[in-house]
């Protein structure tokens, strides 16, 4: 070879690699390598932190290499799941097709157990944080969904239904090793988050009930076990029910309990989830809870339990965005400089930390208020309850819906702003798993009641109390520990609010007070979120 002809070659090869980036990203434990985790988890969780710490260090470096890498495979879009409706001898058998690696995946979470009675609670919270950070993945909506299950089987255990406890020992404490999966389908066609609307038709048929009808938006859809909200036949009231995927003995032959699956959903996120419309041509169900409090009961205990666990994942994102965001800027040099070191980077940078431990320190206090109270999850405050006691079970259903509106609302800014740090690398799907991350963002916003509804319910709700529970009292509750001038800006703007048209007619004095509610929402509670970061220190 010649001098010039080497001298081109030369010239020619570009040896840049992202191989110290990759090698420090893969090589983090999202426990260990995440401080500011660690610190809320010891100060929320108090003595108990040595052992349940111990427990974590264990757990999170599957979470943090194997599942995660599980989780990138079942992510790709040739393996999303698909419907095959017939077997080749012409039976229904409605399979829903998903990849070996999701089934490994679900099969490794679930079997931690995580609901089990032998599990303390703070190490299934912890847990579930980091276990979100994988983004949704096929296994963390099916997760959440058994949680509401197992606690809606607790909450009303019937000895005139056996089947039941069967279904909560096989979703709480697994069978033979083997934990079931729940799901939640209560929306309609004609009514989405509108309950009351549901027409779905529960015929009594000796001790059991048979359902008639269509529910249109049944995430998943691969569940073993699924509470359903119907109208018993010639009542206007809405009951709940739990419903068998497979009567016993059915489900090695396919032959699901009297439904069929008519396709799957196409979702610009959360997509290795099945997402299904299904017709119910009388399956087998069993009542759960009060008859004609079926709307009080799936809203007071799996609706409250989903709304809760999209503020953990929040967190759990935003660990992550932060996490991986400070790592690519910390290596990556442009015009000279990391890209770290350039004061509107760093100044996104430090947003993007801040909005993930606010985050994540104020789904700690909320968890922790949760623990506090016996048997928060409730069908309704009941008025012969103590009053002390009503105001903190109201307090938490309030911030439990303020966190699911907020935290998905700042979770998208905080993904945006994490993907822009990569430049265009953060918007390629193989290079970041933070694109895919915001999609599921996104659709969690949507989940559990979009946000204008939960913005009317929480209105809604502090009018209605407001003699037994003044707004000042509300806010200097939510806020304790705040400065006294913060908490009565608040006050005066809360009291203000609750004077003006927000839920009147359309108007320009009604768009104004509906704007600024949606304003005062967010910085309401980001205001609470600053008293638990500020508590953790």
């Amino acid at each position: 070879m010649n001098i010039a002809s080497q001298d081109t070659e030369l010239r020619g090869k570009n040896t840049y690699s992202f191989d110290e980036f990759l090698q420090k990203r893969d090589s983090l434990d999202w426990y260990r390598d995440e401080p500011f985790l660690q610190k809320a988890a010891q100060h929320f969780i108090g003595d108990q932190f040595g052992e349940i710490s111990k427990m974590l260090q264990d757990f999170a470096p599957v979470v943090s290499s194997k599942w995660n890498r599980l989780a990138e495979r079942i992510a790709r879009p040739e393996v999303r799941p698909y419907m095959l409706h017939y077997d080749a001898f012409n039976h229904r058998i409605d399979r829903i097709v998903r990849p070996q690696e999701v089934h490994q995946l679900e099969s490794e979470i679930f079997g931690e157990g995580l609901f089990s009675s032998k599990m303390p609670a703070w190490e299934s919270f912890v847990k579930r944080m980091l276990i979100h950070q994988l983004g949704e993945a096929g296994v963390t909506c099916p997760l959440t969904c058994t949680h509401g299950l197992v606690a809606l089987l607790d909450q009303f255990p019937d000895e005139a239904y056996p089947e039941l406890y069967d279904v909560l020992m096989h979703t709480k404490e697994g069978v033979n090793g083997e934990f079931a999966i729940g799901a939640q389908y209560m929306s309609e066609i004609q009514g989405g988050s509108d309950l009351p609307a549901n027409v779905l038709e529960a015929i009594p048929d000796g001790q059991h009930y048979r359902l008639y009808g269509n529910k249109f938006f049944c995430s998943a859809a691969h569940a073993d076990y699924s509470v359903v909200t119907a109208k018993i036949s010639g009542t206007d009231k809405v009951s709940t029910f739990v419903v068998p995927a497979w009567l016993p003995g059915d489900k090695e032959k396919e032959k699901r309990n009297g439904y069929e699956i008519n396709r799957i959903k196409w979702k610009m996120g959360t997509s290795e989830l099945p997402t299904a419309e299904i017709q119910y041509k009388g399956a087998i169900a069993y009542p759960i809870g009060p008859k004609d409090r079926g709307i009080a009961v799936a809203v007071g205990i799996v609706l409250t339990l989903s709304r809760l666990e999209i503020g953990i994942a929040c967190a759990g994102f935003m660990l992550r965005a932060s996490r991986e965001a400070n790592l690519y800027a910390d290596f990556r040099s442009v015009f000279g400089k990391k890209v770290k070191d350039y004061p509107l980077s760093a100044s996104k940078l430090k947003k993007i930390e801040n909005a993930a431990q606010r985050t994540t320190a104020g789904a700690f206090k909320i968890y922790d208020m949760f623990l506090q109270l016996e048997k928060p999850l409730n069908p309704g405050i009941k008025a012969d309850q103590p009053l002390e006691i009503r105001k903190k079970l109201f307090m938490l259903r309030e911030l439990v819906l303020l966190q699911k509106i907020c935290a998905t609302n700042e979770g998208a800014e905080v993904l945006r702003d994490a993907i822009s740090v990569f430049a265009g690398h953060g918007v390629m799907e193989e290079f970041s798993s933070l694109p895919r991350i915001f999609r599921d963002v996104v659709v969690n916003e949507q989940w559990e009641g979009p946000r204008n509804l939960l913005l009317t319910q929480i209105y809604r709700d502090l009018g209605r109390v407001a003699e037994w529970y003044p707004p000042g009292e509300f806010v200097a509750d939510v806020l304790e520990g705040a400065e006294t001038a913060i908490m009565q800006r608040f006050t005066a703007q809360l009291e203000d609010l609750l004077q003006r048209p927000v839920l009147g007619e359309v108007s320009d004095a009604s768009l104004e007070a509906a704007a600024e509610w949606d304003t005062f929402c967010d910085e309401f509670f980001k205001a609470y979120q600053e008293v638990a970061l500020k508590e953790i220190g």
